[in-house]
């Protein structure tokens, strides 16, 4: 008699996606944090994957995790079965694409030109554009709320495909009664002793409060915010100054004023989609938000 088949494995690509991770990151926690998720749940789906492979894939020590001998075995084809996996999807989109298409900007900028000149090129297609939070961009992408998004630093991009559009000049925002309020421009050193507002993101603090400063200095402590409109706020009241990108208008609000910064370098305008996304009306926005966003005159 033949031998019997051997068993069948059902891998879902998930459990693909989160064994290589790991091995990519060779720690639990960094893992889950790239992932989104916690970490007790990745070492669950892990204890998983290795039951329906018949395996130990990898093994915890102090300083991390190692790939055992099945694990060094099993990675290559796991990124294969991934690759395939997206490239069958990236297939499916193209024969069967979709004329919707969602474009998320951040304030301050301004996506109409090149909205507005797609849908020109493409009268059957329905190109929306949408507002989103300061810290949003990368979650409205992954949830599929947005197919793009225009936005700017500081930004988590795995998983992510980054076009860089233009560059904005960073200024310093003032009452109109402070010291610095008036002055042709500033330098970081001015600003030493000077609060800026905290918000609960420790890559947006370091980018926008310059933390620490190029002398190793921490930047001074200032009131917790949320919002944009707090952060002026306490600003107009006297509680502290911030950096921002340059705004389009003269003044932000009545109150308040903007001094040229010196020493600190302009900040990157991107667009934003998911990466392995090829759609024909995504890279035909792409390449129209290259040649008609460009920034401020």
């Amino acid at each position: 008699m033949p031998p019997p088949p051997p068993p069948s494995v059902d891998l879902a690509l998930r459990l693909g996606r989160y064994f290589a991770a790991v091995a990519e990151h060779r720690h639990f926690g960094r893992a889950a944090d790239a992932l989104r998720i916690a970490q007790p749940s990745l070492s669950r789906q892990i204890r998983r994957l290795e039951q329906q492979v018949g395996a130990r894939l990898l093994d915890r020590t102090p300083r991390g995790t190692r790939l055992t001998e099945a694990g060094e075995a099993f990675l290559p084809r796991a990124r294969a079965l991934l690759r395939a996996a997206a490239e069958a999807a990236a297939h499916a989109r193209s024969a069967g694409e979709s004329d919707v298409l969602t474009v998320g900007y951040t304030l301050g900028i301004i996506v109409t030109p090149a909205v507005r000149e797609l849908r020109r090129r493409r009268p059957g297609a329905d190109v929306r554009a949408v507002h989103l939070k300061w810290n949003e961009s990368r979650d409205a992408l992954l949830d599929h709320r947005v197919d793009a998004a225009v936005t700017r630093q500081p930004l988590r991009t795995h998983g992510l495909e980054v076009t860089p559009l233009y560059d904005e000049p960073r200024v310093l925002v003032v009452p109109l009664d402070h010291r610095l309020a008036g002055k042709e421009s500033v330098t970081l050193d001015d600003l030493a002793d000077e609060p800026m507002p905290l918000v609960q993101d420790a890559a947006w603090n370091a980018y926008w409060r310059i933390d620490p400063r190029p002398d190793g200095r921490p930047a001074p402590g200032g009131p917790v915010v949320e919002e944009l409109e707090d952060k002026f706020e306490v600003i107009a009241d006297g509680r502290a100054v911030a950096i921002v990108p340059m705004p389009r208008t003269r003044t932000l609000r009545p109150d308040l004023t903007t001094v040229p910064l010196e020493d600190v370098g302009p900040t990157p305008v991107l667009l934003v989609t998911r990466e392995g996304d090829s759609r024909r009306l995504l890279t035909e926005f792409r390449r129209t938000a290259q040649a008609l966003l460009t920034g401020p005159a």
